[in-house]
Order: structure tokens, then C-alpha cells, then sequence
């Protein structure tokens, strides 16, 4: 268990970089930051799937099959619409939907895998997760009082209905990701992530390909393919591309063998703590007493909640006859 929440806690403070690194490109698109960064973590997964090849060779085609289902749900189709909500509602309400993970992560795990590992007695699980709740609610309200007052009724649904996809798709990933490493103890985390690394690279091409021949019609004056700053974007992205893809998969994987799966969604609060804290160092400024509050909060729901012990299944037996 503690072994397991340390690469949950590892996890989340290289996930955490994710909300920092746009910020040191601003002039280049979201799209192209998107296909550069999973480009990348394609690329650093090729000499580790050369060292693991032994490994990868056991995976068999329905193997493949899952851990591409994965990579296009979990990494590229899940970013694709958490960006695109950013771009139309604007940062602060999209990331207090998506701040909504942990709490629907729980609840998901605890209705569809509590009957296999353990159910969380809802009594105690409720405290926590409204703990977890309302320190989302006040580190997002804090972001809001900052928001312009810009409103257009059609992007705002959009850009809703496109968080709501990206909670979707991040909510199906770590639960099917965790319970295929949980039924799968012969294969290695390390593996496991290197082949969702490997599947990803050729999709992250084609998006990169599109996304390129979309900018040179649209974007003329924009430098392709690295864009203006390829000394800053370059290694950038291989930074983003090594940390937050590769090694922080790992590291979650390695949590999601250790974990029952009900747990495993409040430990995803490590990346918004982690993000807020980048956030602000960046800024140079310390967070508001609003935001304090439900770091706190924040932090004491997911204490909570790792101290509760799953109920064991009762298993009725008939005597036969």
C-alpha cells in the first residue's frame, strides 16, 4: 500500500507538468503541442521497447489491441478535448470539470469493481469524497474570480460538452488500464507502458502530419514543423514526452498493481496539487487563502479516504442437496 501510493505521488508530480508546459510556448497551437508531445513520447519509447523486446515479444495481438485502445482514449483523444475546452470556455471551467475526476473516478470504480476487490462502504466514503469536492470547488472558484466576463451561449456548451468527453475518456482509462495490469500480473509495468509508448507513435504522426498541413493553409507565416522557438519546443516536448508520458505511466501502473481500484481515484488529486503548485511557482506568487483552503480540504479527503478498508466480498455457499 505505501509503496503504492509513492508511485501514485510520483505519477502525479510529473503529470503536473503538463499545465506548465503550454505556458512556456504560448505561441504555438494546442494541436501542435498535442502531436509533438505524444511524437515524442513515441520516440523515447523506441530504445526502451529495444531493451524490453524480450518482454514486448510476450504481448500477444489482443495485447496490442488493448494498450492501443488505451493510448488513443487515455492520451490522445482525452487531450484533444480537454483543449479544445480550454480554447472555448476558457481554463478556469473547464478545469473545475476536469477537476471533477477523482470524485467520479471513486464513485465509477466503487459501482463497477467493488464486487471484485472490496467494496467502500459509502458511509465513509461519502465524507471524503465531499472533502475532495469541495476543495475542488474552491481552488476552481478562486481561478473564476479571475475569468473575464466574455460569454458566447454556443462555445460555452461546446466547450462543456467537450470537458465532459475529456472527463469521460479519463475516467474509462485508469479503471480499464488498472484492472487489465491487475488481471494481468504476468506483464511487467515497465512493458506495459513502453508498448502503449510504441502505439502511439505512428497515430501521433499522422495527427502530427494533419496537423502541420492544417497550419500551412491556415497559418502560413507559422514556421513548420518546430515552429519559432525549436531550441525551447524541441526539448520541450522530449522533456514532456519522457516525464509525464512514459515515466509517470509507469510510475501509475506500478501504483495500479499495488492498489484496490476504488483508491486508485483519489490519488489522481497529486496532479492538480502538483499543477497548482507549478503554477504559482511559476507566477511567482503564492496562492490565495481560497485556494489554500481547498488544497487542504483537498488533501485531507484523499488522506481520508486512503485510510478506509475495503469491505471484504461475501461469497454465499449452498450445501449441496
Amino acid at each position: 500500500m505505501f509503496a503504492g501510493v509513492l508511485f501514485a505521488l510520483s505519477a502525479g508530480l510529473m503529470w503536473g507538468l503538463i499545465f506548465v508546459g503550454p505556458l512556456l510556448v504560448p505561441d504555438y497551437p494546442a494541436s501542435l503541442q498535442s502531436a509533438g508531445r505524444y511524437i515524442a513520447f513515441g520516440l523515447v519509447a523506441l530504445p526502451l521497447a529495444w531493451h524490453k523486446r524480450q518482454r514486448l515479444r510476450e504481448l500477444t495481438r489482443r495485447d496490442w489491441t488493448e494498450a492501443l485502445k488505451l493510448t488513443l482514449v487515455g492520451n490522445l483523444i482525452y487531450y484533444t478535448c480537454l483543449a479544445s475546452a480550454i480554447q472555448r470556455t476558457g481554463a478556469p471551467i473547464s478545469t473545475m470539470i476536469i477537476g471533477t475526476l477523482p470524485v467520479v473516478i471513486s464513485v465509477t470504480a466503487n459501482l463497477l469493481y467493488g464486487q471484485h476487490e472490496g467494496r467502500l462502504s459509502w458511509r465513509k466514503l461519502t465524507p471524503a469524497l465531499l472533502l475532495i469536492a469541495a476543495g475542488l470547488v474552491c481552488v476552481n472558484a478562486a481561478e473564476l474570480s479571475l475569468a473575464g466576463s466574455d460569454f458566447s451561449l454556443w462555445r460555452y456548451l461546446s466547450g462543456i460538452a467537450l470537458a465532459l468527453a475529456a472527463v469521460a475518456c479519463w475516467t474509462w482509462y485508469p479503471l480499464r488500464n488498472a484492472r487489465w495490469l491487475r488481471m494481468h500480473p504476468q506483464y511487467r509495468p515497465a512493458a506495459w507502458a513502453t508498448a502503449q509508448g510504441l502505439v502511439t507513435l505512428p497515430v501521433a504522426l499522422i495527427a502530427g502530419v494533419l496537423v502541420c498541413l492544417q497550419l500551412a493553409l491556415t497559418q502560413p507565416a507559422f514556421s513548420l514543423p518546430f515552429g519559432p522557438r525549436p531550441e525551447v519546443f524541441v526539448p520541450l516536448m522530449l522533456l514532456i514526452g519522457l516525464l509525464c508520458s512514459w515515466l509517470g505511466t509507469l510510475c501509475w501502473n506500478e501504483a495500479s498493481q499495488r492498489l484496490p481500484t476504488v483508491l486508485v481515484g483519489p490519488l489522481i488529486v497529486f496532479e492538480i496539487l502538483a499543477g497548482l503548485a507549478y503554477t504559482f511557482l511559476l507566477r511567482q506568487q503564492w496562492p490565495p487563502l481560497l485556494t489554500l483552503a481547498g488544497i487542504l480540504c483537498l488533501m485531507a479527503g484523499v488522506i481520508m479516504a486512503m485510510r478506509i478498508k475495503p469491505e471484504p466480498r461475501v461469497v454465499e455457499v449452498t450445501s449441496p442437496g
